[in-house]
């Protein structure tokens, strides 16, 4: 099977973000504030990709997250970050999501 979306061959981010993407707004909001804190752990070429990316989607794809600027950008610096860090933000970013509560979730 060939997967369609970045996050589809690992199935901790694939259930994060199918989660997230399912999730009242409110949440999304607290989720996307949660993912913007990778930007202190990320490259800065990295960051400047992230920018990139987001001048040429936001509003205008596809993607459920596209129409949101700041979960467009929290994504993009999950989808960018590092495998061991992407890997540790998923995995809190879902037990924050089935607990639907981000209170005390730190990346570090």
């Amino acid at each position: 099977m060939i997967n369609k979306r970045w996050y589809d061959s690992d199935p901790i981010l694939k259930e994060a973000l199918e989660l997230l993407r399912l999730s009242p707004d409110d949440t999304k909001s607290e989720a996307a504030s949660f993912m913007l804190k990778l930007q202190e752990q990320v490259a800065s070429d990295v960051l400047e990709h992230v920018y990139e990316i987001i001048d040429t989607y936001q509003g205008k794809g596809n993607r459920w997250y596209d129409n949101d600027p700041m979960m467009l950008k929290g994504v993009e610096l999950l989808r960018n970050a590092p495998a061991n860090i992407q890997r540790i933000a998923a995995l809190k970013l879902l037990v924050a999501l089935e607990q639907k509560s981000f209170d005390g979730v730190e990346l570090s």
